[in-house]
């Protein structure tokens, strides 16, 4: 995904790593890298706002549990279907 706009990091490089920044596994540099993009880029923004609440309801609603494989893939293709929709 681009938004079209030239940025230091790349969007699909942001939304690549957008779950390692929201559970916390990005050093300094690469936090401070995701922060600046999503302070310039409206659309990432809206993606990783988007992440950050699929993120929070599973965890609210799953605990623990561990994610069997199988859906772990269907709710990944679900976000690259609306990823690529918001491009288009």
């Amino acid at each position: 995904m681009s938004c079209g706009d030239h940025h230091d990091t790349d969007c699909g490089d942001v939304l690549d790593r957008v779950y390692s920044y929201l559970d916390g596994e990005l050093d300094e540099a690469g936090c401070a890298d995701i922060r600046q993009h999503l302070d310039e880029c409206s659309p990432c923004l809206r993606e990783y706002g988007l992440d950050k609440a699929v993120k929070q309801l599973v965890a609210k609603h799953c605990g623990c549990d561990p994610v069997p494989d199988d859906l772990r893939a269907k709710i990944r293709s679900k976000i690259d279907e609306v990823r690529a929709e918001l491009v288009e």
